[in-house]
């Protein structure tokens, strides 16, 4: 029995993973594909309106090492590079590839390897990173600079520790794929020259359990089944029940010693190395008793939302909300017009039976339950009063940067006090604040610089003017004297 430890708070949520087998979905008609990857990260369009594009083509790249190239997930014309509605918090639209397939799914010929040891490590991350791989987890984090390790690296864990209650495309992926999944995490074992590798699953997950210990029977790989508590899927918390390494607030698994990767990420990098296969689709769940028939879809990046409803059998009647992600981190959204992004692991259309009363909420009674489930070890009641009152600098005092909005204090509190909604808001406010006074000191450099480059000019000038004058004195000076001889 492998020796395991047990992160701070948390909660035991109900299950209601659907895990059928993986459906193949039909060719959409259009693929979009936003230019904004994440955060502020931004791509740019390397194709043009009328152009023809093969599947696995980059249309969209940048030098930004925090973004990925963008591939063609079909055969097609690209009609548009417009704006059109996106996958994100704000729910506002921003500049897409709009790409009209042609039903051919022609194939950009890739570059396969099949041994991967016969290449070096930065050649297999350079690949990594030209096949546009990214978390799969639904961070969207580069894999390839995950890949590049300043300090060695002693253990790579691959997290198929799928806690959200509704999302089971990687038990889905595990159950299917599990062979390739070993075989993408030896790779990224050797590109970080790892001394061990461990394949994290929850205790609840027993086909997928004994699918990995089959494909991993004759290799080196530790698989390790851990407790079904959420938020155990989140990366500093599955290391710390892994390994007992608390990872602190302001640092990164990589300056321990650790690397951590999504299962789905880990059969992306078995197709993009082995097979030479960008990153143009992924295992979506689609669920929620808001679907008619939930299913586990293999689905290509740029596909509509709608489109995948519809190979479900559409929704409901008594369908009330439409989440990207799971139920506790997702993000609402105001229509099935939008696409899939690399990002996309879950589509939760909810009834009203699955959604919590909206009731007003109540006074904090400082029953102190947000804190005792918080697994950033915060105190989310100070937090609150401060984030309301706009005392956001007192926020930062509480370590709000800290919070991971995973939403367990939400569930506990009996106030019905939406508190991660007004974490992120709060970290709104402050990243706003930041980025304004980042540019007004840049704005005063630009002015110092100016003046002092002014007064240089100014000082110039005079030495220049100085000069002359001297020289004209000089010149005076000399016909006087040959005057008076």
């Amino acid at each position: 029995m492998i020796k395991q430890w047990k992160f701070p708070g948390g909660i035991v949520l109900d299950g209601h993973k659907q895990l059928a087998d993986i459906s193949e979905p039909t060719l959409p008609p259009e693929l979009t594909y936003p230019l904004l990857q994440r955060s502020d990260c931004y791509v740019e369009p390397v194709v043009k309106p009328g152009q023809r594009v093969l599947k696995g083509e980059v249309i969209a790249n940048s030098q930004n090492p925090l973004a990925t190239p963008v591939h063609a997930a079909s055969s097609g014309v690209i009609t548009a590079i417009a704006s059109r509605l996106i996958a994100h918090p704000s729910g506002l639209s921003d500049t897409c590839i709009i790409i009209q397939t042609d039903g051919l799914d022609t194939v950009c010929p890739g570059n396969p390897c099949p041994d991967y040891q016969l290449e070096t490590p930065a050649e297999l991350r350079h690949k990594t990173a030209l096949a546009g791989i990214v978390g799969l987890g639904g961070a969207a984090f580069p894999t390839a600079v995950k890949l590049k390790n300043r300090l060695p690296t002693h253990t790579l864990i691959i997290n198929g520790a799928e806690c959200e209650p509704y999302i089971s495309c990687d038990v889905s992926l595990i159950q299917a794929n599990a062979q390739q999944i070993i075989q993408g995490a030896l790779i990224m074992q050797y590109i970080l020259q790892a001394e061990r590798c461990i394949i994290a699953i929850e205790n609840t997950m027993p086909v997928a359990h004994q699918a990995l210990l089959s494909a991993a029977s004759e290799v080196d790989i530790q698989i390790i089944t851990v407790p079904a508590i959420y938020p155990t899927g989140g990366e500093k918390q599955l290391i710390e029940v892994l390994t007992g390494v608390k990872i602190p607030a302001k640092a990164l698994p990589a300056d321990h010693g650790l690397v951590c990767q999504n299962v789905g990420t880990a059969y992306a990098v078995y197709q993009a190395i082995c097979l030479g296969l960008p990153l143009t689709e992924r295992i979506i769940t689609l669920t929620g008793k808001g679907i008619k028939y939930p299913k586990n879809i293999r689905a290509r990046i740029g596909t509509p939302i709608k489109h995948l409803v519809e190979l479900c059998g559409g929704y409901t009647p008594d369908v009330q909300r439409l989440i990207m992600g799971g139920s506790m981190m997702g993000i609402a959204l105001s229509t099935d017009d939008i696409a899939v992004i690399k990002a996309t692991n879950c589509v939760l259309a909810m009834t009203s039976s699955e959604l919590s009363v909206n009731q007003a909420a109540m006074p904090c009674i400082r029953c102190g339950d947000c804190a005792t489930v918080c697994p950033a070890e915060l105190l989310p009641q100070q937090l609150y009063w401060h984030s309301r009152s706009k005392q956001f600098e007192q926020c930062q005092d509480y370590q709000l940067f800290n919070c991971i909005e995973c939403g367990c204090c939400d569930i506990v509190c009996p106030s019905q006090i939406p508190l991660v909604q007004n974490f992120r808001a709060a970290k709104g406010e402050l990243t706003s604040k930041e980025k304004q006074a980042a540019q007004a000191i840049l704005a005063k450099k630009r002015y110092q610089n100016q003046q002092q480059r002014r007064g240089k000019e100014e000082q110039e000038k005079l030495g220049k003017a100085e000069k002359r004058q001297a020289m004209i004195d000089k010149m005076k000076s000399a016909a006087t004297n040959r005057k008076k001889v």
